[in-house]
């Protein structure tokens, strides 16, 4: 398995569009590592996690990170306000 199969099968392009050229195939893992990093951020700084733990883990697993981050649970956050 080289490269180009690696990353495409990896970031899921290849299931998609099987004839896709390397170029094109390097530019669109990138764009959607890209985003899915910043989705992973977002999500998890509303989850109560590392922002940057999980922006890191977006941009070098993709959409395997997001999926991961889908599955946990929510952190207890602690609220300063009390009721009453």
């Amino acid at each position: 398995m080289d490269f180009y199969q690696f990353l495409g099968y990896f970031s899921g392009l290849l299931f998609i569009k099987a004839e896709m050229d390397s170029t094109t195939l390097v530019r669109t893992a990138a764009l959607v590592h890209s985003l899915d990093a910043i989705l992973c951020c977002v999500i998890a700084n509303h989850s109560g996690r590392s922002k940057t733990a999980w922006a890191i883990a977006g941009l070098l697993g993709g959409i395997w990170a997001l999926g991961i981050l889908f599955l946990l649970p929510a952190k207890n956050q602690r609220n300063n306000s009390q009721p009453g």
